[in-house]
């Protein structure tokens, strides 16, 4: 299993680490912690020399009641940041997480070589015949609502049921606008209950019947520290729980905000597994 960045063919058949890398001033764990070009390029040589396989640069909080951010603002972010980070690592992977075609566009001319949409498209009419176009890797993720407002959306007739259908109906569209390499996110915490995200994971193997790559994002996400009454910042332990599952279960990259703690779960279960 592979996908092309930028000419490169990275084979995913042992899982990946994408690091997370907010550009934003408001993010529930990071938001405003990188402040300069030294702070991004510091934090991006951390993570790269941890053994991150990717970047993931986010200019719009995605927190539950972020603010409204508009896309002139979100880009106004987003392309300098991967301007800088290309110019002094080029070889980088970046992927560029928005929801809007232009920005999406406008980054990936700026350098970047993967496209991850919390929307699936579905925020933007644009994005999958954008995506299409320029031929990069497009991370699908599930989600209702908006950023504000998907809390209010977790109501299903049966979560996997509408979910796996969800992912049948964007993959279709995705394929119809010529999109070779599309990797699915099944989007915990996003229009998900604490037991829904749960249940989800419970059953994360369904997704193989797709025979698509599988990107888990759970990194220090309210699942983990809501239920184990604490914090963000104190919820490391458990995304690390909850990310050894996801391997086992068969995800193909881990996007996290700890690089380090995540490249030795997947050194481990692929030793297990040996």
């Amino acid at each position: 299993m592979t996908i092309n960045c930028k000419g490169e063919l990275i084979d995913l058949s042992t899982p990946k680490v994408m690091g997370i890398l907010n550009i934003t001033p408001n993010s529930f764990y990071d938001g405003g912690k990188y402040k300069s070009d030294i702070d991004f390029l510091h934090q991006t040589e951390k993570m790269l020399k941890e053994g991150a396989d990717f970047i993931d640069l986010g200019a719009y909080s995605t927190k539950p009641n972020a603010e409204f951010v508009s896309a002139e603002e979100e880009q106004a972010r987003m392309v300098p940041i991967v301007e800088l980070l290309v110019r002094r690592f080029p070889e980088i992977r970046l992927s560029i997480d928005t929801f809007r075609a232009n920005v999406a566009k406008a980054a990936i001319e700026a350098g970047g070589a993967i496209v991850n949409d919390i929307a699936a498209g579905l925020l933007d009419d644009a994005m999958i015949e954008t995506v299409g176009k320029l031929q990069v890797p497009y991370i699908m993720m599930h989600m209702k609502g908006t950023p504000q407002t998907k809390q209010n959306f977790t109501e299903y007739n049966d979560l996997m049921e509408d979910i796996l259908y969800y992912f049948s109906e964007r993959i279709a569209a995705a394929k119809q606008a010529k999109i070779n390499d599309i990797i699915l996110d099944p989007g915990f915490c996003f229009a998900k209950t604490l037991e829904q995200n749960y249940e989800l994971m419970q059953k994360i193997e369904l997704f193989q019947t797709f025979d698509l790559p599988l990107l888990i994002g759970i990194s220090r996400k309210t699942m983990i520290y809501k239920l184990l009454n604490s914090s963000p910042q104190d919820a490391l332990n458990g995304t690390t729980v909850l990310n050894t599952i996801s391997i086992q279960k068969g995800a193909n990259i881990l996007r996290v905000h700890d690089v380090k703690e995540a490249v030795e779960v997947i050194k481990i279960v692929k030793q297990i597994n040996a």
